[in-house]
């Protein structure tokens, strides 16, 4: 197999954790964004949408989409299991991924695209004030988060999941480029929670 990636790029990211977590060692492509090497030829033929990650299959086919990926992952090496036993379980945990990646995840990729001039080069046009404006409802997630973490461990509930993967790399993909703090924000539990994620091995492996 063969993983593209592109680094401190937060869907990559995510899908990189998620192999650490699973113990999974693959050969990995960089994919230089800032060069346009997602726009090029070869590129496009893996994936015509020009974006990372990108999973390429022993057998030629290509994978594509970040939860894709991690669901062929969990059906590859299902342990540890990191999506869910049994559809009630998978159905809770896809439901707070979900949570975290729309009103989370992109958020805060959404304000970081378009009102960072470092990104003016991937994002044409920037629309400055609705990269504001998600900034502001990013935080409205997060606070939600903050109150969810003061009554259990996890993103979505007893253990550690795929959507504390996804809450994390948002997190830090903030951290970095929107300064974003909780602690400093009145979000404690949300910063002990994202302090104790950032002792796991999988999330140095995968930045």
């Amino acid at each position: 197999m063969k993983f593209y990636t592109s680094s401190r790029a937060p869907n990559p990211r995510r899908v990189a954790m998620f192999l650490a977590e699973k113990g999974l060692a693959v050969e990995q492509v960089q994919i230089d964004l800032g060069a346009g090497q997602h726009r090029s030829a070869d590129y496009l033929a893996r994936n015509p949408f020009g974006r990372v990650p990108a999973l390429e299959l022993d057998d030629g086919r290509v994978l594509c989409e970040t939860r894709a990926i991690c669901s062929w992952l969990e059906g590859h090496v299902p342990e540890p299991n990191l999506m869910g036993e049994g559809f009630d379980e998978r159905a809770f945990v896809e439901m707070a991924d979900r949570r975290v990646e729309l009103h989370l995840f992109f958020g805060i990729a959404n304000c970081i695209r378009h009102t960072h001039p470092g990104l003016a080069a991937l994002e044409q046009p920037q629309f400055p004030d609705f990269g504001t404006a998600q900034g502001e409802k990013m935080r409205e997630t997060a606070r939600w988060l903050d109150q969810t973490l003061a009554t259990q461990p996890f993103v979505a509930g007893q253990r550690f999941t795929i959507a504390d993967i996804t809450a994390f790399c948002a997190l830090e993909f903030a951290r970095g480029l929107m300064r974003f703090r909780p602690g400093q924000e009145d979000m404690p539990h949300l910063q002990a929670w994202r302090d104790r994620i950032a002792e796991r091995p999988s999330a140095s492996a995968s930045y």
